[in-house]
């Protein structure tokens, strides 16, 4: 379980960096304002609360995977803009 959320956090949390970087640029695409609220919606959607089997395979695999996926869909001035602002701070120590 240790490694499941481990892993969340690593992939997720560089998704929602990108995302949070992508709102806050000037030239960000039209669809992902609405896109993250409609996923955001779903993230606390009140079938997680009555099903809590199904909110758990959603937070934990369904929302990671569209995080990633509205990542990939970014514009590529988006993402070189990311990776400058962010080249030094995303390195890990060895």
């Amino acid at each position: 379980m240790k490694r499941i959320f481990a892993l969340w956090r690593t992939v997720a949390g560089q998704d929602l960096r990108l995302l949070w970087f992508a709102l806050r640029h000037e030239d960000r695409p039209g669809w992902l304002l609405p896109a993250l609220a409609v996923l955001a919606l779903f993230a606390v959607e009140p079938l997680n609360f009555a099903v809590p089997v199904l909110g758990t395979i959603d937070e934990f695999v369904l929302l990671p995977l569209v995080l990633h996926g509205m990542a990939k869909m970014l514009p590529a001035h988006v993402l070189d803009g990311f990776a400058r602002a962010y080249a030094g701070r995303l390195r890990r120590p060895t």
